[in-house]
């Protein structure tokens, strides 16, 4: 077992935490568990609770700043409060819900390059002091798999994923940034978009797809970017003829702009 220190907030001789994770990947919408250990500093704390917080690595672009920090999102309480004696450990079981919205880390059987996972918090008295984020590894749900498979199926090719600050208009987004999963299109869409762009926002009820298509001047009228949004149930690669929709879907966005 290895305790990282806190971030300092809590100052000289604060406890240290280490979190063990249960091993394997984790899906949207499910849980998450294993044990917040704690060893106790070169003083007793009284300890106001633990919480886990879910975060990630976003893109953020403003007038000032471009770059990645890490975003919060979903921050759980698992327990407190209790004193934690001086060299005392103490654990701490945890099951927690994994939001439905979590980025996926990995697809095709290889990692996206997403940063996420989670972070331990301890709060004290006025302050809070957390440590270092643990990964997790988050794998797509049957309908998000579905979806990435006919888009593989129809020859597009992953080139890159990232996670974005901002909110899409028109959707029920609850995070405050989303993923954005980029493909090159497939020979038959070649000529008429540079790349697709693909966003989840899965839900209890369902799953929304944003396809922003970034299409090339011309064949389109003028350059620019489509966006079109679909609702899909839970369903399955073998339940549904994912193909056939998501062609469907890809076709429907390329004819309105006179593409083909």
């Amino acid at each position: 077992m290895v305790f990282k220190r806190l971030l300092g907030a809590l100052g000289v001789g604060a406890p240290k935490v280490d979190t063990i994770l249960a091993p394997g990947a984790v899906y949207p919408g499910g849980t998450l568990t294993g044990e917040v250990h704690m060893l106790g500093g070169t003083a007793s704390f009284d300890i106001q609770q633990v919480s886990l917080e879910f975060a990630g690595r976003v893109e953020i672009e403003t007038e000032d700043y471009e770059g990645h920090r890490l975003v919060g999102f979903d921050k759980v309480a698992v327990g407190g409060a209790f004193r934690l004696a001086e060299g005392e450990q103490r654990s701490i079981p945890f099951q927690i819900a994994v939001p439905w919205e979590t980025p996926v880390t990995e697809m095709y059987g290889r990692q996206l390059g997403i940063g996420l996972g989670v972070r331990t918090e301890l709060a004290v008295a006025n302050a809070v002091d957390a440590g270092d984020m643990d990964p997790i590894s988050v794998l797509p749900l049957p309908s998000q798999e579905g979806v990435l498979d006919a888009l593989s199926r129809l020859g597009f090719i992953f080139k890159a994923a990232d996670l974005e600050m901002g909110r899409i208009r028109g959707t029920s987004q609850q995070l405050p940034f989303y993923q954005e999963i980029e493909m090159a299109p497939g020979p038959q869409y070649q000529g008429v978009m540079n790349e697709i762009e693909v966003t989840f926002l899965a839900n209890p009820g369902g799953l929304e797809v944003i396809l922003e298509a970034d299409k090339r001047g011309g064949l389109f009228r003028s350059g620019g970017d489509v966006i079109h949004r679909y609702t899909v149930p839970h369903e399955a690669p073998g339940q549904r003829d994912w193909v056939s929709e998501v062609d469907g879907w890809i076709r429907a966005m390329v004819d309105r702009r006179g593409g083909f």
